[in-house]
């Protein structure tokens, strides 16, 4: 590990040894109820042409996708006719060049079990690179330590579970500590665009490129209006004490606070981990700092191996990347349409994805086709992995663009040419499993197996 990374391990060790426990009180924060939104966004034609040519695509890519039975990255999965979200991702770049004319160099922040599997897959795009960019920096790795004494865990049956990312909030560190910060601004980049490899909604956009750069702030952060399926998202807040706005995320929050949290007309936004940057700002933070930006803490506990229960409990370190609003006086945060916010943390998102709903633009998004999305519940015995979910739709995901919601308790198997109409509830009254006919139409209401 870089000394820089070395050093903010220390920071956060500190402050653990301390007691911190990371918790954001709400009788600390106001909730934020009037930011900017994108629909009243006057932004000429020019601006964002310029401010785009000046923006680099940062794409966070260290996740596993494990809660989904995955153990490579999770961007590699296929989401439209065999193409990843990697693929997709790289479309979009591609098409934007095309039709802007901005160099727009994509660059991801791989984890070390991410890393050589992503850059495989992206040597598929051969245009993609930018001369004398690279494709990726890598982010730190850090030690877990155990709720017991605070030393780092041992666990010879598989040393690689001693280590974990520290959450990412790590970006920070290690775009600086990589020589990547430095590259792009080198190269005549003065903006960034970061966003999750896994929302596809988070497309290269001309128009925010223009206001942000327009508005002059240092960072801003996207938000979208929350409802009752996003309660446990992170949100922004004014802090009392001085005004700044601040993330605050479930790990942050009292439990018996958490109906503040989770309250969607009390915090009425959440935020979509889609950031933006000024490079030439960024680096003056961190330069200042000697690269601790003191995200504030997010203790998570784990086991040492999350698939044993009975392994030892751990803390692992960890800080999130849009906490970093706090740090940069001047920060704004821009209320976006729920077209940029597309992402698969679940098998329900990705049937959703795979299916008739969204179709795949010409720019390489992928948009909702009918007026509202419909609900997607699959029974998690059945359906939580991707390897028991792709057994399960052999044949691709069923038409949903006529469905406005689908809930599967049991053992389904879906064949050919399903078409859900209206809101359809397949029931399993027998134990064993069932299965939709090819061609079969299901219309509203419950069909028992």
């Amino acid at each position: 590990m870089s000394q820089a990374a070395i050093d903010v391990f220390s920071h956060y060790y500190g402050e653990l040894e301390a007691g911190a426990t990371g918790l954001i009180l709400e009788d600390t924060i106001t909730p934020l109820t009037d930011p900017a939104t994108l629909a009243d966004a006057q932004v000429p034609d020019e601006v964002a042409r310029e401010a785009l040519a000046k923006t680099a695509i940062i794409k966070l890519n260290g996740g596993l996708g494990t809660s989904m039975g995955m153990d490579r990255a999770k961007s590699l999965l296929p989401v439209r006719d065999g193409a990843s979200f990697l693929d997709l991702i790289a479309g979009q770049i591609l098409r934007t060049r095309e039709a802007t004319g901005a160099p727009l160099p994509l660059v991801l922040m791989n984890s070390f079990r991410t890393r050589d599997d992503s850059l495989e897959a992206l040597s598929a795009h051969a245009d993609l690179a930018v001369d004398g960019l690279p494709l990726d920096f890598l982010q730190n790795k850090e030690p877990k330590l155990l709720v017991d004494g605070l030393e780092p865990v041992e666990w010879p049956q598989d040393p690689e579970l001693e280590w974990c990312p520290p959450g990412h909030g790590d970006i920070y560190t290690a775009i600086l500590a990589s020589g990547v910060l430095d590259a792009l601004l080198d190269a005549g980049f003065r903006y960034a665009c970061v966003s999750n490899a896994d929302n596809l909604g988070a497309v290269p956009s001309a128009t925010l490129a223009g206001w942000f750069a327009a508005s002059g702030a240092p960072y801003a952060a996207e938000l979208c209006p929350r409802t009752a399926m996003d309660r446990k998202g992170g949100h922004l807040a004014v802090r009392k004490s001085d005004g700044q706005l601040i993330l605050r995320d479930t790990a942050q929050t009292a439990e018996d606070e958490m109906h503040f949290f989770t309250d969607e007309f009390h915090h009425p936004f959440f935020h979509t981990n889609n950031l933006w940057w000024d490079l030439e700002k960024l680096k003056v933070a961190l330069t200042e700092r000697g690269a601790v930006l003191g995200l504030p803490l997010i203790r998570n506990v784990k086991h040492v191996d999350p698939t044993d229960k009975e392994s030892p409990e751990v803390f692992q370190i960890e800080t999130a990347m849009g906490a970093a609003i706090e740090v940069f006086e001047g920060a704004t945060a821009i209320v976006v349409g729920r077209d940029r916010f597309l992402p698969v943390k679940t098998t329900n998102e990705l049937l959703l994805l795979r299916s008739d709903a969204y179709t795949l633009d010409e720019d390489g998004a992928l948009r909702l086709a009918v007026r509202k999305a419909p609900t997607i519940q699959l029974d998690p015995d059945f359906y939580k992995t991707v390897q028991d979910f792709d057994r399960r739709f052999p044949h691709g995901a069923p038409s949903l663009k006529e469905a406005s919601s689908l809930t599967v308790n049991g053992d389904w198997t879906f064949g050919a040419n399903v078409v859900v109409r209206g809101t359809v509830v397949l029931e399993d009254d027998n134990g064993e499993p069932n299965r939709v006919p090819d061609g079969a139409v299901l219309e509203g209401g419950i069909t028992e197996g």
